[in-house]
């Protein structure tokens, strides 16, 4: 039997070459890591560098967007915030869908007590709203960035299990999978090999739904000052150090704002996209 599910390229390419919001969007979100990543190459100044003489400058050729209050240039903070923000909301990512991805792959397929204990696990992470659970673990484990990083792992992976748990329950039964289990494949090389390409193209629809989600709750809680802890720079850190100039100067609060938006709104405009195109639905 042919399977229904195209191979995670395939699917990638079809959505490519039919959909001219996922290109555009794709080529924002490529321009973002870019500058993410080659912030210590393009940023004009050292990012923690203080200098009071030079506070709350307006923009020049030196400073292109002005200075903070204490003589940092603002647009070399906003490069370098880049890669916190976009480079451990991609961890996040990673690590959650790995861990959900085994433990949904193992529930689904193994069924019975395994199952039950596991998704019984996760609904009991799910019944408080996650960024409560986020707050509750941070509390506990105390400020900083690898903090706030390790609980919103263990918040997140619930969702992509539940997730791929029900995909399994689905793919279980299919003919493919049957002539499998009968040739005498292992279940281990049956999820291998045949479970888990089948449900790889969500994977990326998730992940662009995922990602939006991680950059505001990195940005909220280090905004709360629970999350990265200065003098390094971080999108949500900076709008929290610019609210007491917002009269004065609210383009400290505005730049890293319009920044958490733009990626944001990319990311979210893009999930719509591929949700619509492989048919999977928001969490939220």
């Amino acid at each position: 039997m042919e399977r229904k599910d195209r191979p995670l390229i395939a699917s990638v390419r079809i959505v490519l070459k039919s959909e001219k919001t996922v290109v555009v969007c794709s080529v924002i979100l490529l321009i973002f890591f870019m500058m993410a990543i080659l912030a210590p190459w393009i940023a004009p100044n050292d990012p923690i560098q203080v200098n009071l003489a030079l506070k709350l400058r307006p923009p020049s050729l030196e400073y292109p967007l002005g200075t903070d209050h204490l003589g940092r240039c603002t647009l070399s903070r906003i490069l370098y915030g880049a890669r916190v923000s976009l480079g451990f909301a991609t961890l996040i990512f990673i690590a959650s869908l790995g861990i959900g991805l085994l433990v949904g792959t193992i529930a689904g397929y193994k069924g019975g007590w395994v199952d039950s204990v596991l998704m019984r696990f996760c609904e009991g992470v799910m019944a408080f709203p996650n960024l409560v659970l986020v707050l509750g673990i941070v509390g506990l484990l105390g400020p900083g960035l690898w903090q706030v990083v390790l609980a919103l792992m263990l918040v997140q992976w619930v969702y992509y299990a539940r997730m791929f748990r029900n995909m399994v329950v689905s793919l279980k039964e299919q003919n493919f999978i049957t002539a499998a289990r009968i040739s005498g494949s292992s279940p281990w090389k049956i999820i291998r090999r045949h479970m888990i390409p089948n449900i790889l193209p969500p994977i990326l629809v998730m992940g662009t739904l995922e990602m939006g989600w991680a950059i505001m709750d990195i940005s909220a809680l280090s905004f709360l000052g629970l999350g990265i802890q200065p003098p390094t720079p971080e999108w949500g850190a900076m709008i929290h150090e610019g609210k007491s100039f917002i009269r004065s100067h609210p383009e400290l609060m505005l730049y890293p704002g319009i920044m958490i938006f733009l990626v944001v709104m990319t990311f979210n405009v893009l999930g719509e996209a591929l949700s619509d195109r492989f048919g999977v639905k928001r969490r939220y």
